[in-house]
C-alpha cells in the first residue's frame, strides 16, 4: 500500500475516534456530574461528619456503584458494602493468626477470592472482598478501628443509592432504545437471509448467521440493564407509575432475545437449503418475499416500541406481521419437499416470537399460523 494511502486512511481513523470519543464525553456530562458530586459528598460526609480521617473508601465505593455500568444499582451498593465488610473481616482474621508479610498477604488473597466466589458471582463483591482482606494485612489499622473502612464503603453506597433514586433519569429511555436497536439488527438479519434467497447466495445467509450470532453478548448486556430500571422504578417515587412498562419492556426484551435466536436457526438452515437447492424457483421466490416483508415489519416494530415514528403504531405493525404468519403454509408458498418444508416450519418458530414481541398473546400467535 502507498504511503500516501496509508496516510489518508490513519487520518480518517483518528478522526473517527475523535468523534466517537467527543460523542462519548457529551453524553457522559451529567453522569460524570453526578459521579463527582456524590463521590466528594460521601467523602465529606464520613470526614466531617462521622469524624473520619482520609475516607477514601467513602468516595471509592460511591464511583464504583454508580459507574458508567449496567449492572443494576442496588446490587452494585450491596456488593460493595458486603465485600468491604466480609473483606475486612477476613483479613483481620488472618492477621490475628498468621501475622502481617508478603505470604500472608498472598495467602489471604487467594482465599478471599475462593471465599467470594463461593458467596457470589459478582465481580464487584469479589474485587473488594480481595482488596479489603489485602489491605488490611498490608497497611496500619484506622483510627477508628478496621471496620471504619466497611463503614465509609456503605455511606458511599448510600450516596450512590440515593443519587439513583432522586435524581431524575426515565428508566424508560434506555430499554426503548436497547429494543430499537436490537429490531433494527434482527432486521438487518432477515434482509440478509432474504436476499441469500433471492440471489441463491448461501455465503450471504451464513453472514446473517454470523451477525445475528454477534448480537448475543449486546442482548445479555441489555437485559442485565433492564434489571436496573426495573429497580429504579420499583424504588424510586419520581417513576414508580411507570413501572408496569418498564416490567412490559423487559418481556418485549426476552421474546426479543428468542426471535434472535429463532433468526440464527433459520439462517443456518437456509445455508444447507440453498447448497443442496431444495426449493424451486417458485417457491424460493414466494419465500423470499415473506422474509423481506417481515424484515420491513420488524423495522416498524422498532420505532412503535421506542415511539420514534408517531405515525407507526404498534397494533398496526402487529397486523403487518399477522398478515405474513397466515401465509406461512408449505403449500401456500410452493415449497414440497421436505428440507424447504422445515425451514417453513422454522420461520413460522421465529414469527410467533416477533408477535409476542408485538404483544400478542402466545395463543393467538400460534392460531394465527395455518394448520398443518
Amino acid at each position: 500500500m502507498p504511503e500516501s494511502v496509508r496516510d489518508v486512511a490513519s487520518v480518517r481513523f483518528l478522526k473517527r475516534r475523535a468523534r466517537l470519543g467527543l460523542r462519548r464525553s457529551y453524553n457522559s456530562l451529567v453522569p460524570a456530574l453526578l459521579i463527582t458530586l456524590c463521590s466528594v459528598g460521601a467523602y465529606y460526609f464520613s470526614m466531617l461528619v462521622l469524624g473520619h480521617q482520609g475516607p477514601l473508601f467513602a468516595a471509592t465505593s460511591a464511583i464504583i456503584a454508580l459507574g458508567f455500568s449496567r449492572d443494576p444499582r442496588l446490587r452494585r451498593v450491596l456488593e460493595v458494602g458486603l465485600g468491604c465488610t466480609i473483606g475486612i473481616a477476613l483479613g483481620d482474621t488472618l492477621l490475628h493468626w498468621l501475622g502481617a508479610g508478603i505470604w500472608q498477604a498472598a495467602l489471604v488473597v487467594f482465599l478471599s477470592v475462593l471465599l467470594a466466589r463461593f458467596l457470589d458471582s459478582g465481580a464487584i463483591f469479589t474485587t473488594q472482598l480481595a482488596l479489603q482482606s489485602l489491605l488490611v494485612v498490608l497497611l496500619p489499622i484506622p483510627a477508628g478501628g478496621p471496620f471504619t473502612r466497611s463503614i465509609d464503603a456503605i455511606v458511599g453506597g448510600c450516596f450512590a443509592l440515593a443519587v439513583t433514586l432522586l435524581v431524575p433519569r426515565d428508566p424508560r429511555r434506555a430499554p426503548k432504545d436497547d429494543v430499537k436497536l436490537m429490531l433494527g439488527e434482527l432486521a438487518l438479519v432477515l434482509r440478509e437471509c432474504a436476499s441469500a434467497l433471492s440471489y441463491n447466495d448461501s455465503t450471504t445467509a451464513w453472514h446473517a448467521l454470523v451477525r445475528a450470532r454477534s448480537q448475543q453478548p449486546r442482548i445479555d448486556a441489555m437485559r442485565q440493564g433492564l434489571h436496573g430500571s426495573v429497580e429504579i422504578a420499583t424504588l424510586s417515587p419520581l417513576y414508580r407509575r411507570h413501572l408496569q412498562e418498564v416490567e412490559a419492556l423487559a418481556k418485549v426484551m426476552e421474546r426479543l432475545d428468542y426471535a434472535m435466536r429463532s433468526s440464527r436457526v433459520l439462517a443456518r438452515r437456509l445455508t444447507s437449503v440453498i447448497n443442496n437447492a431444495a426449493l424451486s424457483d417458485v417457491g424460493t421466490l414466494n419465500l423470499a418475499e415473506a422474509i423481506s416483508e417481515c424484515a420491513s415489519a420488524v423495522e416498524e416494530l422498532g420505532a412503535a416500541v421506542a415511539d420514534t415514528n408517531p405515525r407507526t403504531t404498534l397494533s398496526h405493525a402487529r397486523d403487518s406481521l399477522a398478515d405474513i404468519a397466515i401465509r406461512l403454509h408449505p403449500s401456500k408458498l410452493e415449497i414440497t419437499r421436505m428440507e424447504g418444508e422445515a425451514l417453513v416450519l422454522l420461520f413460522r418458530t421465529l414469527m410467533v416470537d416477533l408477535l409476542e414481541v408485538a404483544s400478542m398473546d402466545p395463543a393467538d400467535a400460534r392460531a394465527l399460523l395455518p394448520k398443518l
